[in-house]
């Protein structure tokens, strides 16, 4: 099951340090998780001034749960740099799927 996730970082004076604080463990994860299949594509939300303001990330995970489970350890939700998170489930296009090697 594919889930698009769009967070919005928090607006508070302290929000941009805390997610340069946290943005190599962030990282970190991903070539595990793209190696996993769970990580589709990823990127950055920046704003006007090309500042980072959030995130979008395209996931697949087995259930709504396992998906959840991970979210819960993701270092932006722990550290409180994502304020507004949205998560709907979707699916990615056959083309993109193919480039990805996955079809």
């Amino acid at each position: 099951m594919q889930f698009l996730l769009i967070a919005y970082d928090a607006k508070d004076e302290q929000a941009q340090q805390r997610r340069l604080a946290a943005r190599e463990r962030h990282l970190a994860q991903g070539p595990a998780l793209i190696a996993e299949g769970k990580a589709l594509f990823g990127t950055a939300i920046l704003d006007d001034e090309g500042r980072m303001i959030g995130s979008m990330l395209v996931m697949e995970f087995p259930t709504r749960a396992d998906f959840d489970a991970w979210l819960e350890t993701e270092p932006y939700v722990t550290d409180g740099v994502w304020a507004d998170i949205q998560v709907q489930p979707c699916q990615a296009g056959p083309s993109f799927l193919e480039a990805l090697g996955r079809r």
